[in-house]
């Protein structure tokens, strides 16, 4: 009963997403919210110290979720936030230039909460979230955040298992924010692409997409407008998904040579990342033949993943024992996998 109600409260339903997409791509951005009298308890004036505290709970949750995963009982606080703290702001009252960026913070504080939930296997929670977020991307008149709120759904699109449909929806995200979103965003947008290209194993399309994400990403200029919650999409973070690009189109040799720019993402605070990075790296030197360095790879990846919270890289995990069955019959094959089932369970859909 218990594995019954977990199927069926945490799938994920492509359809969910056809209108609020549909209408974003239609039209990304309405009025704000205009200046209203308070509507309940505790509502009030918002000024400026609210909304930092939004942004601040925002970027508090992205670092335990990177670090600790979407599964990790803090991540119920930034939950907590967003019902009891940001809600509440918005029945308050306030200008028309505070009302836009607090409907904008908090539509990344759900976009937020989203990716916890999806990071932790709770697939339809997730996708509540970012609808909700696009909701108030739009009625912020933000287009560079509602541009960011659908990357995040079209990766979460691709991940669970619908790649075209993910491409489509990256690079409806990127045509509707040029002109709008700062050039981090857009590189963000263009990577999802490549990414969503490189599951249908569309090389060309996936290394034009990767290549103006890169070129997106060099274009970033200091003391230019840059959104500091998309401050981690760094080159190296694009090298380490660039790596899972090329493991995903059957090159393993161009996955090798980008890890060397992946590298120096540091495992401190970008833990999650990193181990999917050594997991994927680990499933690369598998399809080239070497075990040896894909079993040292996948024990580094399990060194750091296994007290990671997170389903989604715990997949990855599974990924790597999968792969290495083509030696199905050495004895530290089957270690690694007694392994992994023992620190991080079965998959999970």
């Amino acid at each position: 009963m218990d594995s019954r109600r977990r199927f069926l409260t945490t799938g994920f339903a492509l359809g969910a997403y056809t209108m609020p997409v549909t209408r974003w791509l239609a039209k990304p951005a309405t009025a704000a919210t205009p200046p209203s009298a308070p509507a309940g308890p505790g509502a009030g004036r918002v000024g400026r110290t609210d909304l930092d505290g939004l942004w601040a709970a925002s970027e508090e949750a992205r670092v335990w979720d990177s670090r600790f995963g979407g599964g990790h009982w803090q991540n119920s606080s930034v939950t907590r936030c967003l019902q009891t703290q940001a809600a509440p702001l918005l029945r308050g009252t306030y200008t028309e230039t505070v009302g836009r960026e607090l409907f904008a913070a908090t539509a990344e504080l759900s976009r937020v909460v989203g990716w916890a939930a999806f990071d932790a296997g709770h697939h339809d929670v997730a996708q509540r979230h970012f609808i909700q977020a696009l909701s108030l991307a739009r009625s912020a008149g933000d287009i560079e955040t509602g541009c960011y709120v659908l990357t995040t759904m079209a990766l979460q699109t691709m991940l669970r298992g619908f790649p075209e449909q993910a491409a489509d929806m990256a690079e409806g995200a990127y045509e509707r924010a040029r002109g709008h979103a700062a050039p981090r965003v857009l590189a963000f947008a263009k990577l999802a692409e490549a990414r969503a290209h490189g599951r249908m194993k569309d090389g060309a399309a996936a290394g034009a997409a990767l290549a103006q994400a890169e070129l997106l990403l060099d274009a970033v200029q200091p003391g230019a407008h840059d959104p500091q919650h998309l401050a981690y999409f760094t080159p190296e973070r694009l090298a380490a998904d660039a790596i899972e690009i090329h493991r995903d189109l059957g090159q393993p040799q161009a996955a090798l040579n980008w890890n060397r720019l992946a590298e120096p993402m540091p495992a401190g605070r970008f833990t999650r990342a990193v181990g999917i990075r050594h997991a994927v790296l680990a499933s690369s030197h598998t399809h080239a033949g070497d075990l040896d360095r894909a079993l040292s790879t996948a024990d580094h990846a399990l060194g750091i993943l296994g007290t990671v919270h997170s389903t989604r890289a715990h997949a990855y995990l599974h990924t790597v024992t999968t792969d290495l069955q083509r030696w199905p019959r050495d004895p530290r094959v089957r270690d690694f996998a007694v392994r992994v089932h023992t620190l991080v369970g079965s998959p999970h859909r």
